[in-house]
């Protein structure tokens, strides 16, 4: 496992601004944690990331290290988390899981992650047994089908915008116009909604699909407050990092199968900002939501 999640850092970024399963075998190898002590976990990051570890990759490597210590059966259906300080991606990841409660129907575990001596992460994840009971969701936003919608390097042609030439492992489709083009037609959309699926086959692991979305649902959240403004990250003197992150699973999914990421900004205020997203599945299941605050500095 060490040498196949070395390797996976070593050749993440080696692909140029494409995706596919080379790809996403990477990001499932980047989560697969090296255990070195009981309830002690080890993760890398991959060799030319940006500045800091990217936040969705820290949350799914810790979401792996607390499920590695509960028990198959009890799924995740809760997490809460905090980015204490921005990750080096050229040093490990140690994660720490803190048994807190193992009870009849629900399972309770904390994750310090730690850089440095010092902590750089913490989450909280609760797990359950299946049980049945009441039932209701509200309904999926009309929108058209991912396969008619273009991919993201073509919305992004023609646009200087840096962190798109990156390796994706995560297929994306912006059902209506990104930020960066609102920004240029001076609309200031109030909900961002984008496809998403893993590009390529994934294991038969529920918790790696949990994983994963967990790992793309830092992907574009932010972007509807900025959207608000008419600002874009790479476009704007924009400062920003995810500061806590909460998410909410509520049925049984395939990250590797196409869901809807629907997000909007009911506020923003203090150099920072909340979002809140649910995510679809293709049939209109609703699978998950999440809330979001951000630091935003727009300079």
């Amino acid at each position: 496992m060490t040498e196949t999640a070395r390797e996976a850092a070593a050749g993440f970024d080696s692909t140029g601004g494409v995706g596919g399963q080379p790809v996403l075998d990477k990001l499932v190898a980047l989560l697969d944690l090296e255990k070195i002590e009981e309830n002690i976990f080890r993760g890398v990051s991959p060799a030319h990331s940006p500045v800091r570890v990217f936040g969705g990759q820290v949350a799914g490597q810790a979401l792996v290290a607390a499920g590695r210590t509960v028990p198959e059966e009890r799924k995740v259906h809760s997490l809460h988390a905090y980015f204490i300080r921005g990750g080096d991606p050229s040093v490990p990841i140690v994660y720490e899981v803190d048994r807190i409660r193992d009870g009849r129907s629900f399972t309770t575990r904390r994750v310090v992650g730690i850089q440095h001596g010092k902590a750089i992460f913490s989450l909280s994840a609760s797990f359950q047994k299946d049980e049945g009971g009441i039932e209701h969701s509200e309904g999926m936003p009309d929108v058209p089908e991912p396969e008619s919608l273009p991919t993201l390097q073509e919305r992004a042609e023609g646009y200087f915008i840096g962190h798109h030439d990156r390796p994706r492992p995560i297929d994306l489709r912006y059902v209506n116009d990104p930020p960066w083009v609102t920004r240029k037609s001076g609309e200031l959309p109030a909900r961002n909604q984008v496809w998403m699926r893993a590009d390529g086959k994934l294991p038969d692991q529920q918790l790696l699909h949990v994983c994963v979305l967990t790992y793309a649902s830092d992907m574009t959240l932010l972007d509807s407050v900025l959207a608000r403004h008419g600002v874009y990250w790479d476009l704007d003197k924009v400062i920003g990092a995810s500061l806590d992150h909460a998410l909410w699973f509520h049925r049984p999914f395939r990250a590797d199968e196409w869901f809807l990421y629907d997000s909007a900004s009911p506020t923003a205020s203090g150099a920072r900002g909340l979002a809140t997203g649910r995510f679809f599945a293709a049939d209109g299941t609703h699978i998950a939501t999440v809330v979001q605050e951000g630091l935003l500095r727009v300079v």
